[in-house]
């Protein structure tokens, strides 16, 4: 490590502490030969495998701009981007992995985005898996639907939720 003052080639730690929610760790060092101070601070780089075989280094605001996308129009704003995309890296870099495919990184993102905006995780979910037709739509539809509430013997009313007569 060299020094950001003197540029001398090595430095001592002084200190060291674990910073970022325990994905960092923040060092003080000195510099033995002119003596001062400074801070580093080391994390592991979460990289990401595109299927042209490029690996590049995660990053939330790429996440954050292809859901941007998704989300145009609808009433989400960037405080619950930030979030989604902190949600997502959080799931990526639980697995223990340096390096992830980039289709492991949309599954992830799918789950949040559809507890966000339902429209929106539709959007991104056609350009994600490649909708072709309005079966594709209509299978997703129906899959949303029943993930938000499941069939059962109490669901024999109408729709709009008005008991059918002689209940």
């Amino acid at each position: 490590m060299y020094c950001p003052f003197c540029r001398h080639p090595d430095s001592r730690v002084i200190d060291s502490r674990v910073a970022e929610d325990g994905t960092a760790i923040r060092r003080r060092r000195s510099c033995p030969e002119c003596g001062r101070r400074f801070t580093t601070q080391e994390s592991v780089i979460l990289m990401v495998a595109k299927r042209s075989g490029v690996t590049e280094p995660f990053a939330r605001d790429k996440i954050v701009r292809g859901v941007q996308r998704a989300c145009q129009g609808r009433p989400v704003d960037e405080d619950h981007l930030a979030m989604l995309a902190q949600r997502v890296e959080e799931t990526i870099r639980a697995r223990g992995l340096a390096e992830v495919p980039s289709h492991e990184v949309g599954l992830a993102i799918l789950g949040p985005l559809r507890d966000l905006d339902e429209v929106a995780y539709l959007r991104f979910a056609s350009v994600y898996r490649g909708f072709e037709s309005l079966d594709d739509f209509e299978k997703e539809i129906t899959a949303l639907r029943r993930s938000r509430c499941p069939a059962g013997p109490e669901d024999d009313a109408d729709p709009a939720g008005i008991p059918e007569k002689g209940d």
